[in-house]
């Protein structure tokens, strides 16, 4: 080879090479993600997913044509869940990765502090990712009033840059600067300080789309190639049923759409508009009621916002490189708040489904979403596989290279989006209380229609949903319905034959097995013991140990689908394996617990490492991080008589002897050493 060819090579090679980094994602780079969270939007509000179909129909409808060509572009998921259907405990689970079997925040609990866990932010944060929250939070803590004593505010979690209104209340007016029906101005937060009193003319979802394009585009300038994570949360089409204040500005990306001025009076291109007053000309309709046309150019102006956002990326060339996820935070809600009578029923914003907010049928908590990530997800592609919010945690983990808090109750849906792979063992699991009943819109099933809500519980097990209202005790069934099929869920199948005689039990079993009593939620089967399992053979005293050469900021959660371990072997009890190489480790321990006499049991442990414990899948102990700082701990679980799987992950740092003792007591001992078999 001469010289000039060796050279021309070369040049080709650095000229691949740069094109790569600003243009396409490498296999191994890792990708910025962006969540985008909708307060209060319908699965049937999206136009490719019901509104279309209305509209061909001569229905009333309102239409999403960037969301249906977002949709396009990527995956969507037909059953996705949120966790609960209402906002607070959805968004908790979400950044926690936990259902709400384990969850600190649960119910109505608004406002609550996101505990001082693993979470979205600190898990990337941690990867090397920048993080940001733009919009909505409403986890800060019911103590304090401001940054510095609000005890978790969104930078006390994780996010390096906050910018929005942290109250839940606050949410619900969209103008933060303005007295609005039935709401005045509101508290909004750049980084620690109050600015709503320069926000003049500012409406949220052009405030905090503004907002995200500047977040973006000066981390694509300053970062030197860092990935970021952002966390985008409308606080729209929630009520009030506010509108923008003139038409969306046209172009969008770097040079259109949303502009960022930062100016007091003009913060940003569209607050010199006439506030709270603009209609989409497609809903200036004489026959539709203004609260309609209101809330039709609410949503008019997400989609809006979320095609300038696209348009961003492609301008910066980074779309190939960022994973964006577009999804709601529960079903249809039925407030106008000072705009007269609104009910979800004239567009039908919860499709084909049955339910609204607050509700666990399928209208109150299937959530239109959809994932984008060209090159990696397959274009126009769908997905019927449930998964649900706490799914998103180890999701971006397994995406950022980095492995999930082994307290996680998700699993990663990315082999599932990707194509990859269609087996997935994840788990939805909701619960949530209210008062108040199903209401009686037209085409709902009369089974449905005045149902009291109360106690209400939902699993999905071997594809088929378990649902129960009002519950009084565990022993109340569950209807079963299959939801793939029948998403109204008009057949009830609980009964029908032996095999779902047989699921009915097995549900029963299941949600006990997969959650932990909250003191602040208390339900009507938190007192009732976790059943047993079969074990078709006969048990040696002692408990199996798996290693696994993994390197984690945290006590790993181990995917055995994929990972094989380095070393394994059994040992006649639970004690400290040291690790005789160099390489940091993950342990799992496994066995069984056996229960001779059904009820509750204490369990202790003086622990000098991190480490996670689950009875079944209830999280019995999470030294990790929350307790991090703690060597002893209590807990209390009610057990039925027979044997428990237990599982306990723990890592290994160096080549030291630790103290891991765990004991149990019950009815008639007191601090023996766990005793397990294998």
């Amino acid at each position: 080879m001469n010289n000039l060819t060796s050279i021309i090579l070369i040049i080709l090679v650095i000229l691949m090479d740069t094109k790569g980094a600003i243009g396409k994602t490498r296999d191994d780079k890792k990708p910025n993600i962006i969540f985008i969270l909708t307060d209060d939007l319908g699965y049937g509000d999206l136009g490719v997913l019901f509104q279309n179909q209305r509209k061909a129909a001569g229905k009333p409808a309102h239409a999403t044509p960037h969301l249906d060509e977002f949709s396009r572009q990527g995956i969507t998921l037909t059953r996705h869940y949120v966790p609960a259907p209402v906002c607070a405990p959805s968004r908790a689970s979400l950044l926690l990765g936990l259902h709400q079997g384990h969850a600190d925040v649960r119910n109505n609990q608004f406002d609550k502090a996101l505990p001082d866990n693993h979470n979205l932010a600190t898990v990337l944060k941690e990867a090397g990712y920048a993080t940001a929250l733009i919009g909505k939070y409403g986890l800060q803590g019911l103590e304090g009033n401001s940054p510095s004593t609000w005890e978790a505010y969104p930078t006390k979690r994780g996010f390096d840059y906050f910018f929005g209104y942290v109250r839940h209340k606050d949410g619900h007016n969209h103008y933060p600067a303005h007295k609005v029906p039935a709401r005045g101005p509101m508290e909004l937060y750049d980084g620690e300080e109050e600015i709503s009193s320069r926000l003049s003319g500012c409406y949220t979802t052009d405030l905090f789309t503004s907002r995200a394009k500047k977040y973006i585009h000066d981390h694509q300038t300053e970062s030197d190639g860092k990935p970021f994570f952002l966390y985008l949360a409308y606080d729209t089409p929630h009520a009030g049923l506010e509108v923008a204040g003139m038409p969306y500005p046209g172009g969008g990306g770097i040079k259109g759409g949303m502009q960022w001025i930062g100016e007091p009076g003009n913060y940003i291109n569209t607050a010199k508009g006439e506030v709270n007053q603009y209609i989409h000309p497609d809903y200036r309709q004489n026959d539709w009621p203004e609260v309609h046309q209101r809330f039709a150019s609410m949503v008019r102006r997400i989609d809006d916002s979320v095609g300038d956002l696209m348009q961003l990326l492609k301008d910066l060339e980074i779309d190939q490189e960022t994973l964006i996820v577009f999804t709601s935070d529960n079903g249809p809600h039925h407030e106008s708040y000072g705009y007269g009578d609104y009910d979800p029923t004239y567009f039908k914003s919860y499709g084909n489904l049955d339910g609204t907010k607050r509700d666990t049928w399928e209208g109150g908590i299937r959530v239109p979403t959809f994932v984008k990530w060209s090159g990696k997800i397959k274009a126009n592609s769908k997905n019927q596989t449930p998964s649900g919010f706490h799914d998103w945690l180890p999701t971006f983990a397994e995406a950022a290279g980095i492995p999930a808090p082994a307290n996680t109750d998700g699993r990663s849906l990315l082999t599932l989006l990707t194509g990859k792979n269609t087996d997935f063992d994840g788990k939805v699991y909701v619960e949530y209380q209210v008062n108040g009943e199903t209401p009686a819109y037209p085409g709902f099933h009369e089974s449905h229609i005045g149902q009291p809500r109360g106690e209400m519980q939902v699993i999905y097990l071997k594809g088929y949903k378990g649902v129960r209202y009002n519950i009084q005790s565990h022993t109340d069934d569950f209807r079963i319905y299959d939801t793939q099929k029948d998403p109204g869920e008009i057949r009830n199948l609980a009964g029908t034959n032996e095999d779902f005689v047989n699921l009915q039990q097995q549900m029963k079993d299941e949600v006990l097995r997969s959650r932990r009593p909250n003191a602040s939620a208390k339900r009507p089967y938190d007192k009732v013991p976790v059943p047993s399992v079969a074990v078709d053979r006969t048990l040696k005293k002692g408990i199996n140990y798996s290693l696994y050469p993994i390197t984690s900021p945290w006590v790993p959660y181990i995917n055995t689908l994929i990972l094989d371990p380095k070393i394994k072997g059994s040992l006649p009890k639970i004690q400290w394996i040291n690790n005789s190489g160099q390489e940091r480790m993950a342990v799992v321990y496994e066995g069984f617990l056996k229960v001779e006499e059904g009820g509750e049991y204490s369990f202790d442990y003086t622990v000098s490492e991190g480490f996670v414990m689950h009875i079944h899948e209830a999280l019995l102990f999470d030294k990790d991080k929350a307790n991090g700082n703690d060597d002893t701990g209590t807990a209390r679980i009610n057990l039925a008589k027979g044997f428990h799987p237990v599982k306990i992950v723990c890592q290994i740092k160096d080549q030291a002897d630790h103290e891991f003792q765990i004991k149990w007591s019950g009815k008639n001992f007191h601090q023996k050493d766990l005793e397990v078999f294998y």
